[in-house]
């Protein structure tokens, strides 16, 4: 969705794009050393974030879910998680990994570089669940046929999504935030939320 989006705000630029691959984990070194103008891809607005880059207004919001084997016997229901010899995989420098080290008593927490290895964990067995937010997990379940989705008993960390960038360009920033405000206003955010089923975790104003 955010590719799209990226397309349309060079549209709107009258500028072509150049996407330049990052990560979670290396996201606030790409952004604040110049490697990219602004990261669009799901970044959840975090105090730890937001005291070295500056966001717009968010366009998503999501807490974390699991994922889980439909083959696993132990995992039935989120209260399943947290116990002994249970693994929960997340990736490297996520919102996951942060809440899960919080949240986690008696599980152990196994970190991951990638969402691909984070995967493999799952279906190799060698983790019971992995941690991640709604686009993703709707993403493999959409995709595969493997996987088995558990919802929070109660909301972990429903966090906002935006777009972000390095501080102190204000002409930069209230362009970004004009954008965000006029894909909320002619339906663009809608129309690519919907194509990759994520109109329920719209934030619409």
């Amino acid at each position: 969705m955010d590719a799209d989006l990226a397309q349309e705000l060079a549209k709107d630029l009258g500028v072509a794009v150049e996407f330049v691959d990052s990560s979670y984990a290396k996201l606030t070194d790409d952004v604040t050393n110049d490697r990219c103008d602004v990261a669009m891809f799901g970044i959840g607005i975090t105090p730890e974030r937001s005291a070295k880059l500056r966001f717009t207004s968010p366009t998503l919001s999501s807490d974390i879910f699991a994922l889980t084997t439909r083959s696993n016997r132990r995992i039935k229901h989120w209260s399943d998680i947290d116990k002994p010899g249970v693994v929960v995989s997340v990736m490297r420098g996520t919102l996951s990994e942060g809440v899960m080290r919080d949240y986690l008593k008696l599980a152990t927490l196994s970190v991951v570089d990638s969402p691909a290895a984070r995967e493999q964990e799952v279906t190799a067995g060698r983790s019971d669940v992995l941690m991640s937010d709604y686009p993703y997990v709707h993403h493999i379940l959409e995709t595969s046929d493997w996987g088995r989705m558990l919802v929070p008993d109660h909301p972990l960390r429903d966090t906002p999504y935006a777009y972000a960038m390095a501080p102190g360009d204000e002409a930069w920033a209230q362009r970004l935030e004009q954008f965000v405000s006029d894909i909320k206003r002619d339906g663009r955010l809608m129309k690519y939320a919907a194509r990759y089923k994520l109109s329920s975790i719209v934030v619409k104003y």
